[in-house]
């Protein structure tokens, strides 16, 4: 009854197909006009992103357009008419907010990327007033960062030790920082920021786990107080620098400080997330920390007693660094090689910070707007003695808590910051090392993201691996290490997955015309004598055809002798290649030798064009191919007269 039932339904459906009376639809896949050429596609691109659409036809007057452009560039200009006096009051209160975690935060990285204190003020002072009037986020906060200020410390050192050669040092950080903001005006220029995507998401959980662990080690320097420390940073070196430190003399003075903050900030963040209304006690506790300390170093003279300070501290607005910017020097090239390194990391993080909160206040952010004006405010920080600066997750999150409406709160820290360079540098003077230490260490456990792993374990195994991979290579190895074998693993995983795509064989289910995969689908009715496989790829190249071809092949042999015709479901593949070609001629041989007739259904834009023009179809035949896998079915069935359904 049920066969009889199903052969009914076909026989309802419009299955009385002649091959040579094709139904309407099947002509618009040999119709269908010629894909774009490459030379069109590149004008197309380059069009979009120098081009800003217009609502109508009529071409706008010259100030008009002016007008469009300025607030294409600077926003500002476009949400600064709607600004609100209320809005300023919430922008001033989260600027001060945010200046009173940032400045600790900033002498802290700066000493992390081995440059002096001034350094990471001052990097908090240009690029958050460039990005204020250039970025589209309301909340991101600009500055410097635990990551980069790893990344330049550890690859810059490679070249120049920063110890022995500091002004050396500090023109290749001014120089990578120059290239990385034109690189990321570039990634926004050519609308490039798919480069960004070559760090996936399981690579950067385990990046930022892996630095978090690394800058964490770098940190027992400050907090044991240790004179001589390695500038390696793999885990192995650490410890064994830990180790030989622990035989030469050490004040318990700089790890009880150090330890004691450290807590207390702690503890004030679980009070800030356990009580949303005292969030800002939590923004507040680093600076708590730094001048308590530097009071207690200043009032017992602990400085005398083996307490490191950082002594070196210099006043004033940053100065200017156009002429330590050498772009022709012999370094050249391994500063190209740590600026994309850098602008890649820093937009990431940017970007991912960006959106997070963008998606929370329900607005969109303009990836393109937001690379170009990261790279425009490192450019300038490049020109006043700035480093690599980009979007903080811990600062922005303090920001949006304090209820920041606009990048002004960005302005509101800057000026803050300089006058903090103006006025207060010199009360820094006996700040320990060792709570600019716990500083730093109080922000590395937002960097470990353990639950995000464990459910990238659970959802994708080999995105563990690449997860895997990031984070050993970060501790065993470098950071360059860690970030070669995460965009190695994820290629690889591109690779086999071209290599070997599924070529499943579908059925149909009763009563409806949808083809779908068996075993994904059991319920799914395969055609007695119509072999109808999908081939799940979008592009047939040279890579995989082999194995496509080897895999139809094989599905046919399992049940040749009922198989009268072949129906193959190029739905998948946009494109194919020479290679992709060659299979299908030699698939279509082979079936037509056993006497198997060979169809099409619904191959891509740029696929069928090319077998019109490798003269694939004339071989096929223009009435095997087909715009539906149900039509090509139907027409099989019409000219064998098969039966419609098998369960």
């Amino acid at each position: 009854m049920e066969a009889s039932a199903a052969v009914d339904s076909s026989a309802s459906m419009p299955a009385s197909f002649e091959v040579s009376k094709r139904p309407d639809t099947a002509k618009l896949v040999l119709n269908s006009p010629s894909p774009p050429s490459l030379r069109e596609e590149l004008v197309a691109v380059v069009g979009k992103a120098f081009r800003r659409p217009r609502a109508s036809g009529d071409r706008p007057p010259r100030c008009a357009w002016a007008l469009t452009a300025l607030q294409c560039v600077f926003p500002v200009l476009q949400w600064g008419r709607s600004y609100t006096l209320e809005s300023f009051r919430s922008d001033i209160m989260a600027g001060l907010t945010l200046a009173s975690l940032g400045i600790p935060q900033s002498i802290g990285y700066a000493n992390l990327a081995k440059l002096d204190p001034q350094y990471g003020l001052y990097t908090s002072v240009v690029p958050p007033l460039i990005y204020a009037v250039m970025g589209t986020s309301r909340e991101i906060a600009i500055g410097p960062v635990a990551v980069v200020s790893l990344l330049l410390s550890s690859m810059i050192q490679n070249i120049v030790d920063p110890a022995t050669d500091p002004a050396t040092y500090r023109s290749l950080v001014f120089t990578v920082t120059f290239l990385a903001g034109v690189f990321q005006v570039s990634f926004g220029l050519f609308r490039l920021g798919f480069l960004v995507d070559f760090l996936s998401h399981a690579a950067i959980v385990g990046f930022m786990g892996g630095a978090a662990i690394v800058i964490g080690l770098q940190q027992l320097k400050g907090l044991l107080g240790l004179s001589h420390f390695t500038n390696s940073t793999d885990i192995v070196s650490v410890i064994k620098a830990v180790c030989s430190a622990l035989h030469d003399p050490w004040h318990p003075g700089n790890f009880f400080i150090g330890c004691s903050f450290l807590i207390f900030i702690l503890t004030t963040r679980f009070i800030g997330r356990r009580y949303k209304k005292l969030f800002w006690l939590s923004a507040i506790s680093p600076l708590i920390s730094v001048v308590l300390s530097t009071a207690a170093v200043y009032a017992t003279r602990a400085d005398k007693h083996g307490v490191k300070i950082i002594q070196k501290v210099t006043a004033g607005l940053n100065p200017s660094s156009a002429k330590q910017i050498h772009l022709n020097g012999p370094h050249s090239a391994e500063c190209a090689k740590i600026a994309i390194i850098c602008a890649v990391i820093a937009l990431t993080e940017a970007i991912a910070v960006g959106r997070s909160f963008a998606s929370i206040r329900g607005y969109k952010l303009d990836g393109n707007k937001e690379m170009l004006a990261m790279g425009f405010s490192n450019v300038a920080g490049s020109l006043s003695s700035c480093y690599v600066a980009t979007g903080s997750f811990s600062r922005t999150a303090v920001n949006f808590s304090a209820g920041a409406r606009s990048t002004v709160s960005n302005i509101v820290m800057s000026i803050t910051v300089f006058i903090t360079l103006e006025l207060f540098m010199k009360f820094l003077y006996y700040t320990p090392m060792a709570v600019l230490a716990s500083i730093i260490l109080s922000a590395l456990p937002g960097l470990i993201d353990i639950k995000e792993a464990c459910s990238i374990w659970k959802v994708d195994k080999m995105d563990f691996v690449t997860c895997l991979g990031a984070f050993l290579g970060v501790l065993f190895g470098s950071v360059e290490i860690g970030l070669a074998v995460a965009i190695g693993i994820s290629f690889a995983k591109i690779i086999i997955q071209s290599l070997r795509p599924q070529v499943e064989i579908l059925g149909r289910l009763q009563g409806t015309n949808t083809f779908c995969s068996i075993k994904q689908y059991p319920v799914a009715c395969r055609t007695p004598s119509v072999l109808t496989i999908r081939v799940d790829t979008s592009f047939m190249c040279f890579i995989n055809a082999t194995f496509i071809k080897e895999e139809v092949e094989t599905s046919d042999g399992k049940a040749r002798e009922r198989i009268q015709a072949v129906v193959l479901d190029m739905s998948s593949v946009v494109n194919i290649d020479t290679s992709g070609l060659t299979s299908l001629v030699e698939i279509h041989k082979e079936l037509v030798s056993l006497g198997i007739q060979m169809a099409i259904s619904s191959p891509g834009w740029n696929a069928v064009q090319k077998m019109k023009v490798a003269r694939v179809v004339d071989r096929i035949g223009e009435d095997w191919i087909f715009l539906t896998v149900g039509e090509a079915v139907e027409a099989c069935l019409t000219e064998h007269k098969g039966t419609a359904l098998e369960c």
